[in-house]
């Protein structure tokens, strides 16, 4: 099941404790988050509809993660998917096809060594990038055969590789999609 919310300390059972969120209202001065909070959880198929709108989830394929969604919004006129982190997911061109909106996470293949170079755990970190995220070629692959309008490329990995700029991303997708491609970045609005 998807959570939303913040941090918190869990029983076995993936349930926030009640002495976690007392211990720090009393010692810490906190809020109770309990009422700040309101948590939905969901699993694959329809999530919720609200007049017009409506949301639908597909289990995606991240893990070691069981339970990671792409999510499908859809308004009068307009859809936009998310893919979620995920490995490369052919089941995602279905649930995306002919939407306004394709909004995927992105890794950069030649830069995983440069990445992996830098950090001590390189072996578990490059396992999990190859098994988790989807390469640039084969997110326009999913793009192109859900036919969407335009691909917008987010989480992307690596975030911090030298010289990669938004034409970089952008031109390692075009071979697999020839629609609009945009790159995303902190509070980038994408108007429908």
């Amino acid at each position: 099941m998807a959570r939303q919310g913040c941090a918190r300390s869990r029983k076995d059972s993936g349930t926030p404790t009640s002495s976690t969120f007392d211990t720090r209202i009393a010692d810490d001065g906190r809020p109770d988050l309990r009422k700040l909070v309101n948590v939905h959880e969901y699993t694959e198929g329809p999530v919720m509809a609200a007049g017009d709108a409506k949301v639908t989830a597909l289990r995606n394929l991240h893990p070691p993660i069981t339970d990671s969604f792409a999510l499908k919004f859809e308004f009068p006129g307009k859809t936009v998917v998310f893919s979620g982190d995920t490995a490369y997911f052919p089941p995602l061109a279905a649930f995306a096809k002919g939407a306004d909106i394709l909004v995927h996470e992105v890794m950069y293949g030649p830069a995983l060594e440069d990445l992996v170079r830098r950090n001590p755990n390189a072996a578990t970190l490059m396992a999990h990038l190859k098994a988790s995220h989807t390469l640039t070629d084969e997110v326009g692959r999913i793009a192109t055969e859900a036919g969407v309008k335009t691909l917008v490329l987010s989480h992307l990995v690596p975030a911090d590789a030298a010289g990669m700029t938004a034409q970089t991303w952008s031109d390692a997708v075009r071979p697999t999609f020839k629609g609009e491609i945009v790159v995303a970045h902190d509070l980038m609005e994408i108007p429908l």
